[in-house]
């Protein structure tokens, strides 16, 4: 007894090491500080870019918020600086652009926000549009405002913000893709393309910008509490105007925000936000397509069902 006793303190002794050996690592990772650090954010004006921009704020970044409608973004730039009455923070600059403009008013744009702190540390690409609406119906020129938005903006902005990070050899850059860059939903082409196509590129990228010290990290949540659904186009390009019951049931913005900030401090290449079933699919449509195929097919017929009742 007494020698199995001896031989087992060692043990939970060592057991006792390595777990406080990986809480100190943690906390090492956790020092990563974004204290005057500058931040820009895309579609600061809503939603996730809005709650993105509090938790940046809140975290003393030097924020540079872009988005279309320049009062909303005054709204959020009063409402931060109207919290700061206690506390020295800085006054977050605006940029208005849209990301489906042309590369080169997106690159005008770029030489906007260099302008604000001359120089940018972080880019998080959060700006973006979903889709509703079936392939035979869905007009190309949908396709395309769908892809201009989500994966030719984002790209665009990066690409003009890119030499700055090169020259400094130090920068972020993050990406809001999507469960659906990972696995396609039916009725959601535009959307789920869009996200592949923004899955593959900033994977390309972050092999590139390696050697560069810049980090890449790509951010795939799962549905969200916002207004993606209510502001999504449809076959023809009107609005769809309604809130789905699972952007209903998704995460509250402020805890994907949260995930954000946490990503950039720990420089995470990839942070994925989804439940038990996302998670499960993304690894069907990887180690069995046969079934997942099946069982896309299965929801886009009940879902066609449905809409025909």
């Amino acid at each position: 007894m007494e020698r199995v006793m001896g031989g087992g303190v060692p043990l939970v002794l060592g057991g006792l090491g390595l777990v406080l050996l990986y809480r100190l690592l943690q906390r090492l990772q956790q020092g990563t500080t974004i204290q005057d650090t500058v931040v820009v954010i895309t579609g600061a004006s809503s939603g996730l870019g809005r709650e993105c921009a509090r938790v940046f704020h809140a975290a003393k970044a030097r924020l540079v918020l872009c988005g279309r409608d320049r009062a909303r973004l005054q709204d959020i730039v009063q409402e931060l600086t109207a919290a700061d009455s206690q506390r020295q923070m800085y006054t977050p600059c605006m940029v208005i652009f849209d990301l489906s403009d042309t590369a080169e008013m997106v690159a005008m744009a770029a030489k906007e926000i260099l302008s604000c702190y001359g120089h940018v540390d972080v880019l998080i690409n959060n700006a973006g549009i979903s889709h509703r609406g079936n392939i035979l119906e869905t007009h190309i020129s949908v396709q395309r405002d769908v892809m201009d938005t989500n994966y030719f903006g984002p790209i665009a902005l990066t690409q003009a913000l890119l030499p700055s990070m090169v020259r400094r050899r130090s920068g972020h850059v993050v990406v809001i893709s999507s469960v659906q860059g990972k696995i396609a939903i039916p009725y959601r082409s535009a959307y789920a393309a869009s996200k592949h196509a923004t899955q593959a590129y900033f994977d390309c990228l972050r092999a590139e910008m390696e050697r560069y010290n810049i980090q890449v990290t790509v951010v795939s949540p799962g549905y969200i509490r916002t207004n993606l659904s209510l502001n999504a186009v449809t076959w023809d390009g009107s609005k769809y105007g309604v809130l789905d019951k699972t952007t209903a049931l998704g995460r509250e913005p402020k805890d994907v925000a949260q995930e954000v900030l946490k990503a950039v401090r720990h420089r995470s290449k990839e942070v994925l936000l989804a439940g038990p079933l996302p998670t499960l699919a993304i690894y069907i449509r990887t180690l069995c397509p046969a079934l997942f195929f099946k069982v896309m097919a299965s929801r886009a017929r009940k879902e066609q069902k449905s809409k025909d009742e």
